[in-house]
């Protein structure tokens, strides 16, 4: 399941509260936090666009970009054994582990629908239904 909400190249997650009987999330991608709720699906939906117009319109009218930036660099955290993998790997192709980790995701996500089925089948066999 992908609980995550498109609108106008924005992305919003999706939650609820049981305690509470309400959707809710917020809007993926940004500086700011831009929150949405509704006691529906629909409502939800309708309150995630109505939230993304009104942030646009706010950038747009104080002058400032809707867009986070990103700088290009994060930390990763992977079983050591993996690290020494790649980077012995790395190593023995003559590249940076992190130009080897920029391939690596580039590879991937040129291949995000088979990825996301093969992650759907890991989950089956995980539960015993495959």
């Amino acid at each position: 399941m992908n609980d995550i909400l498109q609108y106008k190249n924005y992305y919003g997650s999706v939650h609820f509260s049981a305690s509470d009987e309400v959707f809710h999330g917020k809007v993926l991608g940004i500086t700011d936090l831009v929150n949405f709720e509704g006691t529906s699906v629909k409502e939800l939906k309708a309150a995630f666009e109505e939230a993304i117009e009104d942030y646009i319109d706010t950038c747009n009218t104080i002058g400032k970009s809707p867009d986070k930036t990103y700088k290009g660099t994060f930390n990763v955290r992977v079983p050591s054994t993996l690290h020494k993998e790649a980077s012995v790997f790395a190593a023995i192709n003559n590249i940076t582990l992190n130009e080897f980790v920029k391939m690596a995701m580039h590879f991937a996500l040129q291949r995000k629908e088979q990825i996301i089925k093969r992650s759907a089948e890991n989950d089956n066999e995980i539960i015993g239904m495959a």
